[in-house]
């Protein structure tokens, strides 16, 4: 274990402290300019964003404690932080242009943004149970209200309520879980829980049962169905950055000794994971449900690096959780481009033909799929081979092939929609693609595809992150 320096002030909250405090601005912004605000606000947003990841990339690699060791900054805290911030600048850029056509271009969208992203960097550098359950809810409460920020539109508000419900449901199951924790140990810290249970003064046989309180995914279609288009996107890529690094660092962290307790619970979920995001999303017709589905799938296939409870497969969950971000912000940059007039198309079978009218986006987007159904040489294939080496390498060969199976079974539903788009007749042509959301497809389209040529600087940073839990 490297050794914690505790800082002498709070530097090594700054990143979120100027968030805190460049949101609290823009609010003032917002409420004396009105609406007309709305694109300086999101301007401000987007500079607040880029302004915090220069101050998580400055920060020391040694890992640093505040709050009095309630967050911790290290090199995986770093890592994620900065995944996390690019996730939510893209969600800010994606969502411009189709709120401004959809008339709901108000400038509460990029505040809430913020301040959720201020709860996804809390939720990364928790370093006890306290931080861990205010940065959930802050991003919680926040994603509530963006995802039904469409308020006159009957899904959006149904995709909300649904959301806060199950939402609240879990919360409080988080919170009995928490208190077992706290009951049993005598401390909310992860590393003071760490050590009563080395120590033996708490009895280790109650752990697996708390730690089966985890979070709820049956919202996921529905929110992701009903929310608006960039919201959808901004839920598949930021919360699930933020949600995989708090269960990495509470694994490792709070409950290194006892590996063999937590496993089976966390290879269960994986392949329940696994199985519904594969088999579920065979038979939906809507593009975005779909992607729920994969985004399921997605999370279970993360998860059997944890599993493995390694430094390989902390790595494993890194370079998975990168691509990931890569090929969602890919695939829902290409599902807002299909757009003719001011009618956004969720249907897969409008994309019948796009590859002869709109050649580029079907490439795109079929690199996107492709890459998602792991088929080599495409980033997608390597991020699912690190975890599953990683598996191997901890005894779970078992748990890696059914990985593979599922990986095969899900490549049916992406390789379908490059049947449809290459295959069938035309269904229409789609408009121009805006500018910005032409950017991010670009550049997401380009890391999938040069990951192959270039994979040393992204596998480094992933072993020098995971190391720092170790």
């Amino acid at each position: 274990m490297n050794p914690v320096f505790t800082a002498p002030a709070f530097a090594p909250a700054a990143p979120e402290i100027i968030l805190a405090a460049g949101t609290l601005l823009l609010v003032l912004v917002g409420a004396f300019r009105g609406e007309r605000s709305t694109g300086l606000v999101t301007a401000g947003a987007l500079a607040l964003l880029a302004v915090a990841a220069v101050a998580v990339m400055l920060m020391p690699t040694q890992r640093i404690t505040t709050f009095n060791g309630a967050l911790i900054t290290d090199s995986f805290a770093k890592f994620f932080k900065v995944l996390t911030l690019i996730a939510s600048g893209a969600g800010l850029v994606l969502a411009r242009d189709f709120f401004r056509r959809e008339g709901i271009d108000r400038f509460e969208f990029p505040i809430l943004v913020l301040l959720s992203t201020i709860g996804m960097m809390m939720m990364i550098s928790a370093n006890d149970l306290i931080a861990l359950y205010m940065g959930l809810e802050l991003l919680s409460l926040s994603s509530y209200v963006i995802a039904s920020f469409h308020r006159d539109d009957l899904r959006s508000t149904e995709a909300g309520l649904k959301y806060f419900v199950l939402g609240a449901l879990s919360s409080g199951m988080l919170l009995y879980g928490a208190s077992l924790i706290y009951g049993f140990t005598g401390t909310v810290s992860f590393p003071g829980i760490a050590t009563a249970l080395k120590t033996g003064e708490v009895g280790i046989g109650i752990i697996p049962e708390i730690l089966k309180a985890t979070p709820f995914h049956m919202w996921t279609p529905d929110v992701y169905e009903g929310a608006p288009t960039p919201v959808t996107a901004f839920f598949a890529a930021a919360p699930k950055l933020a949600a995989m690094a708090l269960a990495v660092r509470l694994y490792i962290g709070a409950f290194p000794t006892i590996v063999d307790q937590w496993q089976q619970i966390i290879v269960f979920v994986s392949i329940a994971s696994m199985l519904l995001g594969s088999f579920a999303a065979i038979g939906q017709t809507n593009i975005k449900r779909l992607m729920a589905y994969s985004s399921i799938g997605n999370v279970g296939y993360a998860l059997i690096g944890l599993a493995a409870g390694t430094p390989e497969g902390v790595q494993g969950v890194i370079v998975y959780m990168a691509i990931y971000l890569a090929m969602t912000l890919g695939a829902f940059a290409c599902i807002l481009g299909m757009r003719r007039g001011n009618v956004w198309v969720e249907s897969i079978d409008q994309l019948s033909g796009v590859a002869r009218t709109r050649p580029v986006l079907a490439f795109c987007f079929a690199v996107m799929m492709l890459s998602l159904a792991g088929i080599p040489p495409l980033a997608g294939f390597f991020s699912k081979f690190y975890v599953f080496a990683a598996a191997i390498q901890a005894d779970l060969t078992a748990l890696a092939v059914i990985g593979v199976v599922t990986s095969v079974v899900g490549a049916f539903y992406y390789l379908r929609i490059v049947k449809v788009m290459y295959f069938d007749e035309p269904a229409g042509t789609f408009d121009a693609m805006p500018t910005e959301v032409g950017v991010v497809l670009a550049v997401s389209t380009a890391l999938v595809l040069l990951f192959v040529v270039l994979p040393s600087p992204l596998v480094r940073a992933a072993n020098a992150a995971a190391l720092s839990l170790f």
